[in-house]
């Protein structure tokens, strides 16, 4: 069994920072289950620019407010608490903090390893040996 708690990772490797979110990583590739599995603190008033090509992602909020916007379509939908999307076809977007920041509960399929962040194109690298699910 794993038991982890958020104390456990803050100011540890496997909290991740950027200028728009932080990710705290609390099951990763090495742990073995299939996915990762994180929470994300996306800040209030910022934008981020994601294009998840070699993950899918499933997201559910837990607190705070903002939205998501596809590129592809330039649809936006409203996150709050109790909502859950899915980034099932790699959807690139925008992710935005409203007037709160938003604390996500994320997984990832292939799991992280634990150091990926976003490059110039909002892509994370595959470091993970495990094939993308779908």
């Amino acid at each position: 069994m794993i038991v982890r708690t958020i104390d456990e990772i803050i100011g540890t490797e496997n909290e991740v920072e950027s200028d728009t979110w932080t990710s705290r990583r609390l099951l990763l590739e090495k742990d073995g289950m299939g996915f990762s599995f994180h929470e994300t603190i996306i800040y209030a008033g910022t934008e981020t620019h994601i294009h998840y090509q070699n993950h899918l992602e499933a997201v559910y909020c837990v607190g705070g407010d903002g939205e998501i916007e596809t590129v592809s379509d330039g649809k936006v939908y409203p996150i709050q608490d109790g909502t859950m999307y899915a980034l099932d076809q790699h959807d690139e977007h925008y992710l935005r903090g409203g007037k709160t920041d938003m604390r996500l509960i994320c997984t990832f399929n292939p799991p992280l390893v634990g150091t990926e962040t976003h490059d110039e194109n909002g892509v994370y690298p595959l470091l993970s040996k495990q094939p993308v699910g779908k």
